[in-house]
């Protein structure tokens, strides 16, 4: 007996999946019967929809909400798409596209339709991607240009650094050793004595 599965995808655990959730309530799925990834649609490596591959049998029925529920990537798309409805032999149903139903409409002309609708869908949901991304890196190099400082803050010498400092300067210390005084890494003891060396020269 062919069985029906519902296929939910949010981009992040903090999303929430209520509105694709109602809608697979309301073709008539029981919550037993969805599948749920918390994840980004770059690509299908998702522990919930490779498991749903594994359950997927001919004649069974796949329903998700929009095409950009099952990816977002153009060409994994398409091929996943080929894969479970040539491959596989499961029907695919899009809710947000009721052309986008592969138990009806097998004749030539539905196929070629489901084709080509399913070829811009899958644009637009890349396009949308790219997009989502340059306005994120234009964000950000916006905020840079305005002083804004990203990531953790910068780690400041202590009080003594410039007693350290100098002793390491007239060679009573090793860099290393004058990092261990002062608690940080070499790494860090160096930043800091060409920072305060740059900082001395602009005087």
């Amino acid at each position: 007996m062919s069985k029906k599965y519902g296929y939910i995808r949010v981009s992040s655990k903090d999303q929430n999946e209520d509105r694709q959730r109602v809608a697979m309530h309301e073709f008539g799925l029981k919550d037993r019967e969805l599948v749920v990834d918390k994840q980004s649609g770059k690509d299908f490596e998702r522990p919930g929809y490779q498991e749903l591959l594994q359950r997927l049998r001919p004649g069974d029925t796949l329903v998700i909400k929009s095409i950009d529920r099952l990816g977002r990537n153009y060409e994994e798309i398409l091929h996943q798409w080929r894969l479970l409805t040539k491959t596989m032999d499961v029907g695919v149903v899009v809710l947000d596209m009721p052309l986008l139903d592969t138990r009806r409409e097998k004749d030539l002309t539905g196929v070629l339709i489901a084709d080509i609708v399913l070829q811009l869908l899958s644009y637009v949901a890349e396009t949308e991607r790219e997009n989502i991304r340059q306005r994120q890196a234009e964000g950000i190099a916006a905020a840079k240009a305005r002083g804004v400082r990203f990531g953790a803050p910068r780690k400041e010498p202590p009080k003594d650094f410039d007693r350290v400092r100098g002793r390491w300067a007239r060679g009573e210390l090793s860099a290393r050793r004058a990092a261990e005084q002062l608690g940080v890494s070499h790494k860090t003891f160096i930043r800091w004595t060409e920072r305060n060396g740059k900082s001395a020269a602009g005087k």
